[in-house]
């Protein structure tokens, strides 16, 4: 009789494709997508852009690498945790009053070939400058 520690070993592990990574045990280093909650101030005038405005973007899932993307443009924040990123809105980003769109881009882990999805982008916030 073969004993159920010699079974296993033998027994074949099947991973899929676009599974979930709670299910593939090869998803240790895959990083989920950035969540977006806020951004502090949310509405700013064109005067304080024209002065340098610090902006906060508040979620979670942020890394070293994530990106905050103001209206296409993306712009390395200071992290200053994995739930707050600050970067400074200057008349190189806003080029006037306007509704621009704000998002967290965060570059993918260790996914490879295993099924396991990394990084993303984050849903869209709205800044206003008036």
């Amino acid at each position: 009789m073969s004993s159920p520690l010699r079974l296993l070993a033998l027994t074949p592990l099947l991973v899929l494709a676009g599974c979930s990574n709670v299910l593939n045990p090869f998803c240790g280093s895959s990083r989920p997508a950035p969540l977006i909650g806020s951004l502090s101030p949310s509405t700013v005038t064109y005067a304080q852009v024209q002065q340098g405005v610090q902006l906060t973007v508040n979620g979670s899932h942020f890394v070293s690498a994530s990106e905050v993307v103001i209206n296409g443009k993306a712009l390395g924040p200071t992290v200053v945790s994995n739930q707050q990123l600050q970067i400074m809105l200057t008349t190189g980003v806003i080029s006037g009053p306007g509704q621009f769109n704000g998002k967290v881009l965060a570059p993918g882990g260790n996914g490879g070939d295993v099924g396991c999805s990394s990084g993303g982008t984050s849903s869209t916030l709205m800044l206003s400058v008036q």
